[in-house]
């Protein structure tokens, strides 16, 4: 499977979620994991589907384990910090250190992601030096 494929995927189930989340808040007129449904809506849906379109524009990078580690290693973090901010905010004490390893987990992913973005590709590398004659 490719990073990109995931980063469509995995963002539509977590925009299902975060709706739902709405919804409920909605209904029981109880706001209070409004952070976390943010959290989710950003880091899940909003980011994730961009790391998507920036693997979609780089297939030598599409393709490559460090892409799909990536995009595994974000989803996780988004999960627990999804689920520490709820339960910090339905005043669990405990959701704070939750949401703070979550957030660790994601700082790693972006840093990976960064990685990713900066170093060069082999393919990417030699194809500014090339020139293509006119038809």
């Amino acid at each position: 499977m490719r990073a990109s494929s995931l980063s469509f995927r995995i963002p539509v189930l977590c925009a299902i979620a975060g709706m739902i989340m709405g919804i409920a808040m909605a209904a029981s007129q109880n706001h209070s994991v409004m952070p976390a449904h943010a959290h989710l809506n950003l880091l899940g849906w909003v980011s994730l589907f961009l790391f998507g379109i920036y693997y979609k524009l780089h297939p030598a990078i599409d393709v490559g384990r460090l892409a799909l580690l990536q995009v595994g290693v974000w989803t996780a973090g988004t999960v627990v910090v999804t689920i520490g901010v709820t339960m910090f905010y339905l005043g669990h004490q405990i959701g704070d250190p939750i949401a703070a390893v979550g957030s660790i987990i994601v700082l790693a992913a972006m840093i990976l992601f960064a990685v990713l973005v900066f170093r060069p590709v082999p393919a990417e590398r030699g194809a500014a030096a090339q020139v293509m004659p006119a038809e």
